[in-house]
């Protein structure tokens, strides 16, 4: 998990839970099945994410291979 983490975020830290679990699972995907594993995990976890945000959290996890942080990458 990376620094993002704030107890006074939960659906920050929520995001960031998928983005990871997502990133290690998904190396190497298509862009298409990033975005796709994103949203059902934001849903499983019950937190709301704009499509274009999800569009935004694939595309770095596309192309930064590794640690993804969630709030810079949507400047929450």
């Amino acid at each position: 998990m990376t620094e993002t983490d704030t107890p006074d975020n939960p659906d920050l830290e929520a995001v960031q839970l998928v983005v990871d679990r997502v990133s290690s699972w998904q190396d190497g995907a298509t862009e298409g099945t990033v975005a796709e594993e994103l949203r059902k995990g934001f849903d499983e976890v019950g937190v709301e994410v704009e499509p274009d945000e999800v569009e935004k959290l694939a595309d770095a996890i596309q192309n930064e291979h590794g640690d993804v942080d969630a709030g810079e990458v949507l400047g929450w």
